[in-house]
């Protein structure tokens, strides 16, 4: 048996037009829009896992990194500079975060409040 192989990441979010345009304009991944799973939009690569936004009618964005409802995950961006990461990001819609835990990496918020974190590669 192989072993599963992973397909596709679910955001939830108030619109997914909205939000797939952040995520496509953030790695230039194409948007699809699911035939099947309408009104979910799908951002879809060759060789990597599908994002799907997903709408959800009473969505509320993570009080990250303090209150009642925290995150529950979030996604990691290989950047090869912050700084240049940074205006890209922000030029996009995002918002960077208050906090900010570490130096290898810098945290921002997407449109509709998911974190998501900027990283330098690992080598």
């Amino acid at each position: 048996m192989r072993f599963p192989r992973l397909h596709l990441i679910a955001i939830d979010c108030p619109d997914p037009d909205e939000l797939a345009r952040f995520y496509s304009a953030l790695t230039g991944i194409a948007i699809e829009t699911s035939p099947l799973y309408a009104p979910d939009v799908d951002l879809v690569h060759d060789t990597l896992p599908a994002l799907s936004f997903q709408k959800v009618e009473d969505f509320g964005a993570p009080s990250w990194p303090v209150g009642d409802r925290q995150k529950q995950m979030h996604l990691d961006f290989e950047v090869d500079d912050l700084d240049e990461g940074e205006r890209h990001v922000l030029s996009i819609g995002a918002r960077k975060a208050e906090y900010q835990p570490g130096t290898t990496f810098r945290v921002f918020l997407d449109p509709v409040g998911h974190p998501f974190c900027l990283t330098l590669p690992s080598n």
